[in-house]
């Protein structure tokens, strides 16, 4: 199987001017158009978090995108890890935590 075939998940911390500023939904956009699974939530300390499940080269392009996010967001950090697939169907908003 070779690099771009095989299914990669990733869990992400965005830090910095990343709520009210249309990130979630931008995320969820753009995790759609790459065909990429998984959620996106805010975090009661101000960060967005977000789940991305698929082909390894999509997912890699949704955690470098979130790098910079939406036009009025500002990332000042990222944290990215590989994660357990939820297994979960499609790319859903989930509740802040």
């Amino acid at each position: 199987m070779n690099e771009a075939s095989r299914t990669k998940t990733v869990r992400m911390r965005i830090e910095g001017r990343v709520q009210g500023v249309w990130f979630r939904a931008w995320t969820a956009e753009e995790a759609m158009k790459r065909g990429v699974r998984g959620w996106v939530r805010n975090r009661r300390d101000g960060s967005v978090e977000a789940q991305f499940s698929g082909p390894s080269q999509n997912v890699d392009e949704m955690v470098e995108a979130c790098k910079k996010g939406p036009p009025h967001a500002v990332v000042q950090g990222v944290i990215a890890a590989e994660a357990e697939d939820d297994n979960e169907p499609g790319f859903r908003t989930l509740p802040t935590v």
